[in-house]
C-alpha cells in the first residue's frame, strides 16, 4: 500500500484509500456478529494459553503487503524465539486482499492474521471472518481515535498500529505564510501563478473515474455536510445520510465553480501521481495529501510546511482518518496463538516503531507516537488528525463511495447544469442502496 484504503478499494488516496486512501468507525448498517466465531481471549488468558501451546505443531500465517512485511520480520522472529511458534509472512496484493480473505477464510485457506485498514471492518464483520480482540488494559496505550476506528457495534476487532490523514502541504518559497480559509489559500495560489512563480494555484489529485471524496472531504465537512450523522459516542448512524443537506448542495456548487469549466482549480485530468509530480517540481504552492508523499517531497529538496486544512465554510475542515491494524481470522485454527501474537507482540513499541520506520505514518501506540513526533512533520499530521473523523466502515460504503465519487467528478467536469439537484439525486440514490443493504 502506498498510503488507509482508499475508500473501499475504489480510490487511491495513497493507493491503499486514501488513495486512496484519512479517517473510521463504530457504525453499523445492520446488527451483525462474527458469524458465531469464538471471541478472542483476554490478553492475560491469551498469554497463558499461548505459552502452553505445543510449539512443535503450531504456526501462524499472516497476510501482509510488500511495504510492511520487512518491518514485521523481527517481531515474528522474537515471537518464535520466545513462544516457539513460527509466523509465516505472506505478501499479498493489497487491491484484492480484502475480498480474497472474505472468500478464503471460511474454507480454511485464509490466514490467521490479516493487516488492513479499519474501513474494511464492516464487510469483514458482516461476513463473519474476523474475531473480536480483548485489549484490556492495553486499550489506554493507544490513541483514543484509533481504538474508536477499530471498534464496530461495541466490539474491538483489531490492534491498531497507524493513523493517517491528509493535510495541506505548502511550498514556503511560493507561499511564505499559512492561511486559514480556502479563499485565502486560493488567492495566494493565484498570486503565485500570476507572478509566474507557479503553474497551478492548488493541487488535489483526482481519480479519473470517481474524483476523490477522501481528499475533498475536509472541505465538505467545513460546509456543514458530513456524510453520516454521528451518535453521542462518535460512532456513525448509517441510517442518517446527512450530506444531502443545504451544506452539501453548496459544496456541490463549489466543486462546479472550481472545476474544469470554472476557475480550473480542480482539474479532472490531474491524478494523485500527477499532482505530486507537479508539486515536487515546484509548480504549485499547495498540495492536499498525506504523509505517504512527504518522503518524495523531501528528496526533491522542497521547503515546505504542513498546514491545517483551510476552511471552506463556517465549520472546521475535518479530514477522514484512516487506521491500519491487525485482524484475527474468526476461522483460525490457532486462535490462542494468533491472539497472543497480535495482542501482546504487535502492540509492543518495537513492532510499532518498525512499522513507522517503513511507512512514515503516525503510530497508533502513544509511546511510539511520542517518539515519532520529534519529527515536526509527524507531529503536524498527528495534530491535524486529532481533529479528524474516522472513515465509515459501514458495509454499504462501497456503494456510497461509487455514487459520491462519480457525482463529484461530473460536477468538476462541468457536466451538471444544476449542481444542487445533482447532489440531491446522488444522496437519494445512496439512501436507497443503504436501505437495501447493497
Amino acid at each position: 500500500m502506498t498510503g488507509t484504503t482508499k475508500p473501499g478499494a475504489h480510490f487511491t488516496r495513497r493507493t491503499f484509500t486514501l488513495g486512496a486512501v484519512g479517517a473510521i468507525s463504530a457504525l453499523a448498517l445492520t446488527a451483525c456478529g462474527s458469524g458465531g466465531a469464538p471471541a478472542a481471549s483476554s490478553s492475560a488468558a491469551a498469554t497463558s494459553a499461548a505459552s502452553s501451546a505445543p510449539a512443535t505443531t503450531t504456526s501462524l500465517t499472516m497476510w501482509v503487503d510488500a511495504e510492511r512485511a520487512p518491518a514485521l520480520k523481527d517481531i515474528a522472529a522474537k515471537f518464535k524465539a520466545e513462544k516457539g511458534i513460527d509466523v509465516k509472512l505472506v505478501v499479498k496484493d493489497f487491491a484484492a486482499v480484502r475480498d480474497d480473505f472474505i472468500t478464503q477464510a471460511p474454507t480454511g485457506k485464509g490466514p490467521d492474521v490479516l493487516v488492513g485498514p479499519h474501513d474494511w471492518l464492516g464487510k469483514l464483520v458482516q461476513n463473519g471472518v474476523v474475531a473480536p480482540v480483548q485489549l484490556g488494559d492495553k486499550t489506554k496505550d493507544f490513541a483514543e481515535s484509533s481504538i474508536k476506528a477499530v471498534t464496530y457495534d461495541g466490539q474491538t476487532y483489531a490492534v491498531p498500529y497507524s493513523i493517517e490523514n491528509v493535510a495541506l502541504i505548502r511550498n514556503t518559497e511560493l507561499a511564505p505564510t499559512a492561511k486559514k480559509t480556502l479563499d485565502e489559500v486560493l488567492a495566494e495560489g493565484k498570486k503565485a501563478v500570476g507572478a509566474g512563480k507557479a503553474k497551478f494555484p492548488f493541487l488535489v489529485g483526482l481519480d479519473p473515474k470517481q474524483a476523490d471524496p477522501y481528499h475533498l472531504y475536509p472541505f465538505q465537512t467545513s460546509m456543514g455536510a458530513p456524510v453520516f450523522a454521528q451518535n453521542a459516542d462518535g460512532s456513525y448512524d448509517a441510517s442518517k445520510l446527512t450530506m444531502g443537506n443545504e451544506g452539501g448542495q453548496k459544496f456541490a456548487q463549489l466543486l462546479a465553480d472550481l472545476g474544469d469549466k470554472g476557475e480550473k482549480v480542480l482539474n479532472s485530468n490531474i491524478t494523485g501521481d500527477i499532482a505530486k509530480e507537479k508539486f515536487i517540481a515546484g509548480e504549485s504552492p499547495y498540495f492536499v495529501t498525506g504523509p505517504w508523499n512527504v518522503p518524495d517531497i523531501e528528496k526533491k529538496g522542497i521547503k515546505f510546511s504542513i498546514d491545517a486544512l483551510p476552511t471552506a465554510g463556517e465549520d472546521p475542515a475535518q479530514p477522514f482518518i484512516g487506521v491500519n491494524g491487525f485482524f484475527i481470522s474468526a476461522k483460525s485454527t490457532n486462535a490462542l496463538a494468533a491472539n497472543e501474537f497480535v495482542v501482546n507482540y504487535l502492540s509492543q513499541e518495537a513492532a510499532q516503531d518498525a512499522l513507522f520506520s517503513v511507512g512514515g505514518r503516525p503510530p497508533a501506540l502513544t509511546a511510539s507516537f511520542d517518539k515519532a513526533a520529534s519529527d515536526p512533520v509527524v507531529k503536524a499530521f498527528g495534530e491535524i488528525g486529532a481533529n479528524g473523523v474516522p472513515m465509515p466502515a459501514v458495509p454499504a460504503m462501497d456503494a456510497v463511495w461509487a455514487d459520491w465519487g462519480a457525482t463529484q467528478l461530473n460536477l468538476i467536469k462541468g457536466k451538471e447544469s444544476d449542481p444542487a439537484a445533482a447532489w440531491t439525486k446522488m444522496t437519494a440514490n445512496i439512501e436507497k442502496k443503504i436501505a437495501g443493504g447493497k
